[in-house]
């Protein structure tokens, strides 16, 4: 299975979702998204197979959000997709691309939806239990 992840790796979400697509014995192509931003093209694509706004798809934490003015709802996607563009660190990740669909993996274990069956058992970094020992999904509460 062919499958994209836009990665930052000094997330949590982000490692634990590539981890996760690992443990369902896929290899995907990692692309560093802060190193290697997506062109704006590729970030509508991306966005529409999501279907999600660029509004949808923006971080506000750790971000120029609140400095640049972007919760103006009279702001344009045009005008988000350029701020998105002078600073990538504004598109929320990880974004996993797979043959199954495309998600914004917020949760992490969003990206269960698109891969195939887990290979054994997944517990997040901080201990959270998301798949048991057959690789199914567990339950949340």
């Amino acid at each position: 299975m062919d499958v994209v992840i836009y990665h930052n790796p000094a997330c949590g979400t982000s490692r634990n979702t590539l981890a996760m697509i690992r443990n369902a014995g896929v290899e995907p192509h990692v692309v560093e998204y802060l190193k290697t931003p997506p062109s704006r093209t590729l970030i509508r694509q991306i966005l529409a197979r999501a279907g999600l706004s660029v509004r949808d798809a923006l971080r506000e934490k750790g971000t120029p959000y609140a400095e640049l003015g972007l919760g103006d709802p009279a702001l344009t996607e045009e005008q988000l997709l350029d701020a998105v563009e002078a600073h990538p660190i504004l598109l929320n990740r990880p974004f996993v691309v797979s043959p199954k669909g495309v998600r914004l993996c917020r949760p992490s274990e969003v990206v269960l939806d698109v891969l195939p069956e887990q290979q054994g058992e997944f517990v997040k970094e901080d201990g959270e239990r998301v798949v048991d020992e057959s690789g199914r999904r567990v339950a949340t509460a």
